[in-house]
């Protein structure tokens, strides 16, 4: 027998309204729409499926002011993470969202219609208070940044009705609804389920902690991971769940079951991990496995953890008897070599040999080839990681020269590709700054604005290229700080970026400019010239910093391979 769901009710809107779907589809067609984004398409698919019982629609101002200062629903009902439509003031301009108004949600990738809200009230949240009191406020906590630098500045409250699911092209088998999988745990016959959350992958000792977990409770295994949005820098879900898929036969025949969350985690450390137990108790579990700074996104830029090792321990034994879900404390888990098996860490008499290998270190063996012992992940885990997180060697990466006009950067920037094709191993590619105005930024002007989505669309561009495993060589000017920690910020989600800082005077590379382009700004026949009567500001974060009237171009080149070999880009 499944657990209750939270709230005593499966608030399944998919079957609640099947009845009247052709009804809600037609009336869909003559209403205003709004496209949701992709925290608001993971949120909605939990509401309609009822994953996140007992809501049946997005908080309205009571709901949400209870749930931000009390962890509670207006009505009292235990409920730990605002679930929240953000608006800009010009959607409510466009479509006229106003108490009352019917509005279909669209699916921002196929702009299908996935439900009808009917709206509440509109208001405008306090972001302070929302991030101080759900978040703790730290400005660096990615759900924090996430909130100000992204959530629009209004709250829509209201209820909504299903049209259709959201539609997924990867692993539909595995991609649960609430009711189905409490359905499958009946056919299974399955009365007690432990459900181990996840959004990494997962190695022989999360295997062990797992079956450990269910012999002692005399229950079966739920692999719950999330697909939805989880931490920036999160191996991508893809190979998370053809990693779960080869771990899964690793159990003890019949033990364990794998089903996908497409939830948008918030990485909110305890308050997350109630949500989360309220989440698991709606999917049917019995059990929940909260583990080790749960949810939590780790340290700040000053080493400080965001949230205590057990602070996510701590608050759901708090609220265990409303959430009805037994907690089962995350065991640290240790190989001993001698006996050649996993027991928990606090189980180990002093002076045992005991060998752990960190996520550091494992990056650093996947980065470098080096080899995982099969003491720490199965043969066939340790292949699906290689082939989407390939070594150094056959990785991508993005050489980023910044500096004034005739710097040096574009003559650096052949070299190097010269000398890069001439090692292979990798196609190179190169993004000087007059071709990319040529050939993609044409219509762009020399305002801050058209300068810094001319650097965009270069960033774009490379982040494609070293997706693929190709170096990148790209040379604009780049006068703007900001416009250069976004380009890094965007290119670094795929392979490594390194930032070069062609540190040549702006006198040298005047005096040497043969075409007269310094001498046509002067004169005020060209306006808006980097360095002349626009502004450059020197790069602070540069990986590399030089300068071809102190250093010749060969020794620059070979500066940067050598920055590339210490990283490891050409073997060990």
């Amino acid at each position: 027998m499944a657990n209750t769901p939270h709230g005593g009710v499966l608030k399944d809107l998919f079957a609640r309204d099947l009845p009247k779907r052709t009804q809600l589809l037609a009336e869909a067609e003559s209403l205003a729409d709004l496209s949701l984004t992709e925290r608001q398409l993971c949120d909605l698919e939990l509401i309609l499926s009822g994953g996140f019982s007992p809501l049946e629609g997005f908080l309205n101002e009571k709901d949400y002011h209870g749930v931000v200062n009390d962890l509670r629903l207006a009505d009292g009902t235990l409920f730990s993470m605002p679930i929240n439509l953000d608006v800009s003031q010009e959607e409510i301009k466009a479509v006229g969202i106003a108490p009352g108004k019917r509005i279909v949600l669209r699916d921002f990738r196929d702009e299908s219609p996935l439900a009808i809200i009917t709206v509440e009230d509109v208001y405008k949240p306090n972001k302070d208070e929302e991030a101080l009191k759900v978040f703790r406020g730290d400005p660096e906590h990615p759900a924090v940044k996430y909130l100000f630098n992204t959530v629009k500045e209004f709250y829509v409250g209201g209820k909504v009705q299903a049209l259709n699911r959201p539609n997924h092209y990867d692993y539909a088998g595995l991609r649960y609804t609430p009711a189905e999988l409490r359905a499958e745990f009946n056919k299974l016959g399955w009365n007690r389920v432990v459900a181990f959350q996840t959004r990494n992958p997962m190695h022989r000792a999360h295997r062990e902690l797992t079956v450990r977990a269910a012999r002692s409770r005399q229950a079966n295994v739920l692999i719950h991971p999330v697909v939805g949005l989880t931490k920036p820098g999160d191996i991508d879900h893809f190979t998370r769940v053809r990693v779960y898929q080869a771990i899964l036969p690793r159990y003890p025949n019949g033990m364990a079951l794998l089903s996908l969350l497409p939830l948008a985690m918030r990485m909110g450390g305890d308050r997350e991990a109630v949500w989360h137990a309220i989440i698991r108790k709606n999917f049917g579990a019995t059990h929940f496995i909260v583990g080790r700074d749960h949810a939590g996104p780790g340290k700040n830029s000053k080493g400080v953890d965001f949230y205590g090792p057990y602070d996510a321990q701590f608050l759901v034994e708090k609220y265990k008897d409303e959430l009805g879900i037994e907690v089962v404390p995350f065991q640290m888990m240790t190989y001993l070599p001698d006996a050649d098996e996993y027991a928990p860490k606090d189980e180990v008499a002093a002076g045992t040999k005991t060998l752990d290998i960190s996520g550091t270190e494992l990056r650093k063996r996947l980065r470098l080839g080096l080899p995982i012992p099969e003491w720490f992940s199965y043969p066939e885990v340790v292949k699906v990681l290689r082939e989407s997180h390939p070594p150094r060697v056959s990785q991508g990466f993005t050489i980023f020269l910044t500096g004034y006009y005739n710097s040096g950067k574009d003559a650096i920037a052949r070299a190097l590709q010269v000398t890069l094709n001439q090692q292979g191993g990798r196609s190179v590619s190169l993004l000087l700054g007059e071709t990319v105005r040529s050939e993609l930024s044409s219509e762009l002007g020399f305002s801050r604005s058209d300068r810094h989505k001319n650097i965009q669309r270069i960033a774009f561009v490379a982040a494609e290229l070293t997706r693929s495993g190709a170096g990148v060589i790209a040379a604009p000017i780049a006068p703007f700080d900001d416009s250069r920690k976004h380009a890094r910020e965007t290119i670094s989600q795929s392979g490594s970026f390194f930032l070069v800082h062609v540190a040549t005077s702006l006198e040298h590379a005047e005096k040497n400019d043969r075409k007269g382009v310094y001498a046509a700004a002067r004169n005020g026949e060209i306006k808006g010239f980097t360095g002349v009567d626009d502004p450059y500001e020197v790069p602070t974060d540069a990986d590399l910093v030089v300068d071809v009237s102190k250093t010749s171009v060969r020794t620059i080149v070979h500066q940067i391979v050598l920055l590339l070999e210490s990283q490891g880009f050409f073997g060990n």
